[in-house]
């Protein structure tokens, strides 16, 4: 009487889960935070200087690049280009290797 019995089909009512849409998760936030309070956290908090409390981040903090710094303008890229361009260099390197084996 204990062992669990496997139903069979026709006793389990089908479900459409097709049609079903989850809900979505409710997470309240309350604020991003920005990199630049991000980097006066970093700077302010003792915390951050060391990780699992041995390893020194203090030399690292000092030359991370500031956000100016990194920005870049969003680029469209083309495949056809970007593909015609890296063969090209392609068969250009391997133009150079050749011409080297034979002298």
């Amino acid at each position: 009487a204990d062992i669990p019995v496997i139903p069979d089909l026709e006793e389990v009512q089908e479900e459409d889960l097709a049609m079903q849409v989850a809900a979505p998760p409710s997470v309240q936030v309350n604020r991003v935070l920005t990199y630049h309070d991000l980097d006066k956290d970093l700077m302010k908090y003792a915390a951050f200087q060391t990780l699992d409390g041995e390893v020194d981040l203090k030399l690292l903090t000092k030359v991370l690049a500031p956000e100016h710094e990194l920005r870049e303008d969003d680029v469209s890229w083309n495949w056809d280009h970007i593909f015609t361009e890296v063969s090209s260099e392609l068969v250009t390197e391997w133009d150079l290797g050749q011409s080297e084996r034979e002298d």
